[in-house]
């Protein structure tokens, strides 16, 4: 079984992130969980979601608390939370920060665990004309896990948006996710 934590900030969409992930292991018929972590929050401060996925059926209903893999959207969370707490010596944290993995490894005094970056909020900037990471982070997180394939995110993408936002705005999505799966870099 994979288990993600998704670390956010309300309305950068890390709900919608753990959601279009699960809504993809489904059509690669997977079994799957997604849910967010719900409190006083409002837009701007720091939330969490989670995705299981597994092909035998999932009995676990509980919160994530030793993920496989951390993904964080927002880089002004790095060091302020503690965001690898739970992650095993072989997890995966995938972050939205604009240096190499080293870099972050040494900001935040990590050792061991697989580390992989990208500039996600310049992706989405450019490409969305606003830094909202979701999609960006889902692209980068299934090139550092391969839990699923680029294709079967990118059908997801056309498939859950479609009916929500307008067509190029879709496509976009879909360009942001593409950028993040090929410009993340990992150790």
């Amino acid at each position: 079984m994979l288990e993600i934590r998704w670390h956010g900030r309300g309305g950068q969409g890390a709900v919608t992130a753990a959601k279009l992930l699960a809504s993809a292991a489904l059509r690669a018929g997977k079994n799957f969980q997604a849910f967010p972590e719900y409190g006083p929050e409002r837009r701007g401060a720091p939330v969490q979601a989670f995705t299981r996925i597994d092909d035998k059926p999932i009995r676990i209903f509980a919160q994530i608390t030793a993920p496989d893999v951390v993904v964080v959207l927002d880089s002004s969370l790095i060091g302020k939370i503690p965001l690898v707490q739970g992650l095993p010596d072989d997890g995966i944290l995938v972050a939205n920060f604009d240096g190499s993995p080293k870099e972050l490894r040494e900001r935040i005094g990590l050792e061991g665990r697989r580390v992989f970056t990208v500039n996600a909020s310049a992706i989405a900037t450019e490409v969305l004309g606003k830094a909202i990471t979701n999609t960006p982070m889902v692209g980068a997180l299934i090139r550092a896990s391969n839990a699923l394939s680029l294709g079967q995110v990118v059908d997801e993408v056309r498939e859950m948006f479609g009916d929500k936002l307008k067509a190029d705005l879709v496509e976009a999505n879909v360009q942001a996710l593409r950028r993040a799966h090929e410009e993340v870099k990992g150790e």
